[in-house]
């Protein structure tokens, strides 16, 4: 996550260029002729130099690598949805998926558990060998 000194300063950037569009519709509203052309041109430079920062990417400003956002999401938001929606999308198929992994691995727990008793029975001599495997796994004695 980005330092709070770099928020802040995108926070104020992104301030400076509200107001520099808020002065600059004002402006345009009071167009009074020519006498009010220098004072447009001094906003728009104005502007001009407030946005410059946001443009540049995080590693030119501050030295720090920009925070990857994944294609899907840019996508996403161009298609004018909300990311929070992608978000929570994201995360219900992550606890979907893992349910059927905690599901898969059951089944191999149970699986390991009934192979392990029919070795026992069928090969009797291999009973030692079977029960450090059940203590390797965490399986304790029983069956």
């Amino acid at each position: 996550m980005a330092p709070i000194s770099k928020i802040d300063d995108l926070e104020k950037n992104i301030q400076e260029v509200i107001q520099d569009l808020y002065e600059l519709s004002v402006a345009t509203y009071a167009y009074a002729g020519p006498e009010t052309t220098a004072a447009l041109s001094t906003k728009i430079k104005n502007l001009s130099s407030h946005l410059l920062p946001l443009s540049q990417p995080l590693t030119s400003q501050h030295g720090a690598s920009p925070i990857p956002i994944p294609p899907e999401v840019i996508e996403y938001v161009e298609a004018g949805r909300n990311p929070d929606i992608y978000t929570r999308e994201f995360v219900e198929t992550v606890q979907r998926s893992g349910a059927h992994l905690a599901g898969k691995a059951g089944a191999f727990d149970a699986f390991g558990r009934v192979l392990a008793g029919e070795i026992e029975t069928a090969k009797p001599e291999l009973e030692g060998e079977v029960r450090r495997v059940r203590e390797g796994v965490g399986w304790g004695e029983g069956r």
